[in-house]
């Protein structure tokens, strides 16, 4: 054997090595052989996005529409005689809803009255006064003088009369506010004072809320405020309703970003973020009560 073909023998092993050791590097640095097939289309092509991923998710609470929700408060300072509703009594429109003490205002009114009567007495003296003067007068034998202070005395009678008028209008006015008329249809969510206790003007008495006018407020944190349109569908849940939820829908989208009025159930959320006030409806009757919290899902719209 000659020392070449030894040579040859000797170094097929260590190429076969090496060639191992090569093959094993270009697979660990992920790059894999050159022979390797390539990946296939269905592997390759991009994730299609979900309509899931178009959804906004946000907070809020029952509120009443604009002028649902009233809270009666007295126009006079006085003291409460007569409170005529509980709480959850449902009332109408101009019923009582309580009486303050006035017996002060109808003592001045029936004054006022006895003026217009006793001013109308002496207007009748006075016409038949003028009268006679100016009869005297034509005859020749009363004076102008006679005659004018008879006028006279006719004009301020009747200036008493319309300043005692005008005293038992306003007095009747000032009487019709110690009766408090409710101002709207509902029910009576909170009574706030009781009988014998001294009000100041403008102190509250009862809140009525028609609860029959019924929407959420959810608080759309700004960066979401472009995914969210008008009559979009709407998916509303609150809590102790498990496995619930009420279809509702987008009405009304306000122009302006307000600080937000719920503080976030997610402490990883900012408190400072600026939210839209979303207006949303619900589509029927519902057992949530006014002022709870919710959670509504915004989807998008088609």
């Amino acid at each position: 054997m000659s020392v070449l073909t030894v040579a040859r023998k000797s170094l097929l092993p260590l190429i076969g090595v090496l060639l191992t050791l090569l093959l094993v590097g270009q697979m660990r640095s992920g790059r894999g052989p050159s022979f390797a097939l390539s990946s296939s289309p269905a592997e390759a092509a991009p994730a299609v996005p979900s309509k899931l991923d178009d959804r906004v998710i946000a907070e809020g609470r029952l509120v009443a529409y604009p002028g649902a929700e009233v809270a009666v408060a007295t126009e006079l300072p006085g003291v409460v005689v007569r409170l005529a509703v509980d709480e959850k009594d449902r009332v109408r429109k101009g019923q009582v809803i309580a009486e303050l003490k006035a017996d002060d205002l109808r003592a001045e009114l029936s004054e006022s009255r006895a003026r217009i009567e006793e001013a109308e007495a002496d207007i009748r003296f006075a016409e038949v006064d003028l009268e006679r003067a100016e009869r005297l007068l034509a005859e020749k034998v009363g004076t102008q003088d006679a005659a004018d202070r008879a006028m006279r005395n006719r004009d301020a009678a009747s200036a008493r009369k319309e300043t005692a008028l005008a005293a038992a209008s306003r007095l009747q006015a000032v009487l019709a506010k110690t009766r408090i008329l409710a101002p709207i249809d509902g029910v009576v969510i909170l009574r706030s004072v009781q009988p014998g206790e001294h009000l100041e003007a403008g102190e509250s008495l009862v809140t009525i809320a028609n609860l029959d006018r019924l929407r959420v407020e959810a608080e759309v944190d700004e960066f979401d405020t472009g995914r969210v349109v008008l009559d979009a569908p709407v998916q509303v849940t609150a809590e102790g309703y498990t496995g619930q939820s009420w279809p509702a829908r987008v009405e009304e989208i306000p122009d302006a970003v307000v600080p937000r009025r719920l503080k976030p159930q997610d402490p990883g959320k900012p408190s400072d973020t600026r939210v839209l006030l979303v207006k949303i409806a619900l589509d029927g009757k519902t057992p949530l009560k006014l002022g709870q919290r919710v959670e509504v899902e915004i989807s998008p719209k088609g």
